[in-house]
């Protein structure tokens, strides 16, 4: 019997959703797509305002957390005409980077980061920014559309100043589908959830918050229903709302994300692969 015979799987990112799909049906499983991410757009407006700011006024730090996050804020200093300017202040501004993602867009650049994680998390960012003072420190937070208030509440209780850059936006998802997804979990009639990005954690957890029902869906991930993430940073999300249990692959893919739930699903003890 395929592993995941008799299971539906709800995925929240509507990108590659046919893939995941052929994926899940391969091993005999059924997708539901509940899209909880939805339009994203650069909001120039802002960033121009930001990046001037910057560049008049270097921060401490700049704690770069995305690839694209990183390829967004200097793609929109070329376009504005402040890439060189912006390239300057960089230079005279510690560097902190999360993932290889961000330091390969940083090297297009010749810059190189005075701090990176070292687990591919904003946790490890963090115990690697843990060596150096920041009291009274200004620090600019590049973060890819949502906030993280847990790397902002700590950077503030270590005495820095924060600032959110925020170049991408990610608007919610049109109708109920969300509210139609937390219901689904709740009643158990999906049997796991597959997150491929921290926005859409953020959206179900903050729906469910709103609606009065996070306790309830917070109990359901920590009984019956599964809940899958594409990587480490996606996983971190779900357990900064409080989702204890949650299962991802060590490469960030969403094929590997399908064989762990598929090991997961056929493991004979049933326990969660962390």
């Amino acid at each position: 019997m395929a592993r995941l015979e008799g299971k539906t799987i709800a995925v929240t990112g509507a990108r590659k959703a046919d893939d995941f799909n052929r994926m899940v049906a391969k091993f005999g499983g059924t997708t539901l797509l509940r899209p909880a991410q939805g339009e994203v757009f650069l909001d120039d407006a802002r960033i121009e305002e930001q990046l001037r700011g910057l560049i008049a006024d270097p921060a401490d730090w700049l704690v770069l957390t995305t690839g694209t996050g990183t390829e967004a804020l200097l793609d929109a200093a070329d376009r504005l005409g402040l890439l060189m300017p912006f390239l300057a202040a960089l230079g005279r501004m510690r560097i902190a980077a999360r993932g290889y993602k961000t330091v390969n867009a940083l090297r297009r650049f010749g810059l190189a980061p005075d701090a990176r994680d070292d687990d591919g998390t904003t946790a490890g960012l963090l115990r690697v920014m843990g060596q150096s003072d920041l009291t009274g420190m200004r620090v600019a937070l590049q973060l890819y559309g949502d906030p993280a208030p847990r790397m902002t509440g700590e950077l503030s209780a270590r005495g820095a100043v924060c600032e959110e850059l925020l170049p991408y936006r990610h608007l919610p998802p049109e109708g109920d589908v969300v509210d139609r997804l937390i219901d689904e979990i709740i009643g158990g009639q999906v049997d796991a959830v597959a997150f491929t990005s921290t926005a859409q954690v953020r959206c179900v957890m903050g729906c469910a918050a709103a609606r009065g029902k996070l306790e309830a869906l917070r109990a359901a991930f920590a009984g019956s229903v599964l809940a899958a993430a594409v990587g480490k940073v996606s996983a971190e999300a779900l357990r900064e709302e409080g989702v204890a249990q949650v299962l991802f692959p060590e490469e960030e893919r969403m094929g590997s994300m399908v064989v762990a739930m598929c090991k997961f699903f056929g493991a004979a003890d049933g326990n969660y692969v962390a």
